[in-house]
């Protein structure tokens, strides 16, 4: 019959054995250690056959300090815990991915990879032929289509511009900033949409790509986003004071909640009203995936803004919210005002005042996700379809309703 003590016995004489195996494991590191920390000296050493731009190269590694050269990195030299990551102002090694403090930051790194498309997988050749025949589109159809090519084409390379040169420095959390990444590449893939849509259609690149300097509803939208960046992508800007952590918080809200939460809107919705319609079908696919990104993308900027008013409550006071509130708003404003210069007498089953409708709509749901009250009561979604579209699996054209197989990673070779 077995006995407790038999049990101890057994217990005991495995952790004897655990400790000795752990002991050999570390003996054998420190001996690899050892040796590739001599071979590598080895390699140092300069030889008859090196010329002298390689013994001057050699010289130089002499005398390199790597303490010195690691002291530039962000943040702390220690491992990192998750309870010292920050959203920003965060002093521990930034360039230490794990252990993740923001899981769904990662989630959607993975999400944007997994989404992820090039534009001439989509075929324009029906919309080509759509945009040389002159009975194709009304005037009407053919001012939306040129306003919001002119306006994207631009605004995409505002935010990318905000990303690259301001905002991937200022947050401080490496799993953000791995998104942040991707979200760069993403608005890159758009501004080369664009650029592909108007080569196609043989459109003049230099009308379309400079309307944000010639139609006012298009300036007007292109100025309101560059106030917000012009303070922090000075390379010198930093946070750290309450006063610049509201001025980063600004930012953030202008990017994420309006450019990207509101600007976005009322183009995305009338050129997928044309794909419903089987009009601009290939324009209208492209639009499809961009706005699953973009929606991706204020999701994102969402939990950002709200991770950093949790970690700094002091900066979200009565001063910062009407400010949010006055910013939610004049972008609401500035866009229903696009909305009627793009679409002067409506096209099929949409007009301007609907529009309007809709805009106060995104509106309050932008106010309320930053946790503002909503300031349009009373205002239903009149174009329940595009929150169909952007519920939409990213294997599924909304308007032909078929599989479409992604060629990006089978188009490489080898040779």
């Amino acid at each position: 019959m077995l006995s407790w003590d038999e049990f101890d016995k057994e217990d005991g004489e495995a952790t004897a054995k655990s400790a000795v195996v752990g002991q050999a494991a570390e003996a054998t590191i420190d001996r690899l250690d050892s040796a590739g920390g001599a071979a590598a000296l080895e390699a140092r050493a300069v030889t008859a056959s090196d010329s002298a731009a390689i013994i001057r190269a050699k010289a130089a590694l002499d005398a390199l300090d790597v303490a010195e050269g690691l002291a530039e990195l962000e943040g702390a030299s220690a491992r990192v815990a998750v309870d010292e990551k920050r959203m920003i102002n965060c002093r521990a090694d930034l360039n230490q991915l794990v252990p993740f403090k923001y899981d769904w930051a990662w989630q959607k790194y993975l999400d944007g990879c997994a989404n992820h498309w090039m534009p001439q997988e989509v075929n324009m050749t029906a919309d080509i032929a759509l945009w040389k025949n002159p009975e194709g589109l009304t005037d009407d159809e053919r001012r939306i289509v040129m306003r919001n090519l002119g306006f994207f084409s631009t605004a995409d390379s505002l935010v990318a511009n905000n990303l690259a040169l301001a905002v991937y420095r200022l947050i401080t959390n490496p799993e953000c900033r791995q998104y942040i990444l991707r979200q760069a590449f993403e608005e890159a893939i758009h501004t080369h949409a664009y650029q592909y849509c108007i080569e196609s259609l043989g459109m003049d690149e230099g009308e379309i790509f400079n309307m944000y300097h010639e139609i006012p509803s298009v300036a007007k939208k292109a100025a309101w986003g560059l106030k917000y960046t012009r303070s922090i992508s000075d390379p010198q800007f930093n946070t750290g004071t309450v006063e610049t952590d509201k001025e980063l918080l600004r930012n953030l809200i202008a990017y994420y909640c309006v450019l990207e939460g509101i600007f976005f809107y009322c183009g995305f919705t009338q050129i997928l009203s044309m794909g419903r319609r089987n009009k601009m079908t290939g324009v209208a696919e492209q639009f499809q995936y961009i706005l699953r990104d973009e929606s991706m993308h204020l999701n994102f900027g969402i939990d950002v803004i709200n991770q950093i008013k949790i970690e700094n409550p002091h900066l979200w006071d009565a001063e910062m919210k009407e400010e949010a509130t006055q910013m939610i708003l004049q972008g609401t404003q500035l866009e229903i005002e696009y909305a009627r210069d793009t679409m002067p007498r409506g096209v099929l089953g949409m007009n301007a005042a609907m529009m309007e409708d809709y805009l106060k709509f995104i509106a309050n749901r932008r106010l309320s996700q930053i946790g503002l009250k909503e300031e349009y009561p009373g205002t239903t979604n009149p174009f329940p379809w595009m929150s169909e579209i952007m519920d939409l699996k990213k294997e599924k054209n909304f308007f032909e309703t078929r599989v479409i197989e992604y060629q990006t990673g089978g188009a490489l070779s080898w040779d």
